[in-house]
C-alpha cells in the first residue's frame, strides 16, 4: 500500500517512517481494497506530555476513513490509530451489500 507521510515543523526519523509502513501495511489483512494512506505527524505546543497527535486518512474505493489521535509518542499514536482504523475497516467490510435491483424497491 502506498502511504504518503507529511511531517509538520519538524523531519521525521527514517525509523519512525518504517514503523508507520510496516504498521499500516497491517490493515490489509482487515480490508483488502486499500488505495492509499495519508498519515499527518504533528507536535502541539503544550507544556503537556501527550503532544504529538497523528492524523491518518485511509482512501478506499468510493470512501475515507480518518481518524486522529494524541499521544504521548508518534509510535504509540500511530499504533492507537491504526487499531481504531482496524474497527473501521471491519466494520465496513462486514457490511451487508445491498444489490442495486433492491435499492428501488
Amino acid at each position: 500500500m502506498k502511504v504518503n507521510t507529511q511531517s509538520v515543523n519538524f523531519n521525521a526519523d527514517v525509523k519512525l517512517l518504517e514503523f508507520i509502513q510496516k504498521r499500516l501495511d497491517k490493515l490489509e489483512l482487515f480490508y483488502d481494497r486499500i488505495i492509499n494512506s495519508d498519515v499527518y505527524l504533528k507536535v502541539e505546543n503544550t507544556s503537556g506530555k501527550e503532544n504529538k497527535i497523528v492524523e491518518l486518512k485511509v482512501h478506499v474505493p468510493k470512501d475515507t476513513f480518518i481518524v486522529k489521535k494524541q499521544c504521548k509518542t508518534f509510535e504509540e499514536a500511530v499504533d492507537s490509530a491504526c487499531s481504531s482504523m482496524e474497527r473501521k475497516l471491519r466494520k465496513k467490510k462486514q457490511k451487508p451489500r445491498v444489490s442495486s435491483a433492491l435499492k428501488f424497491l
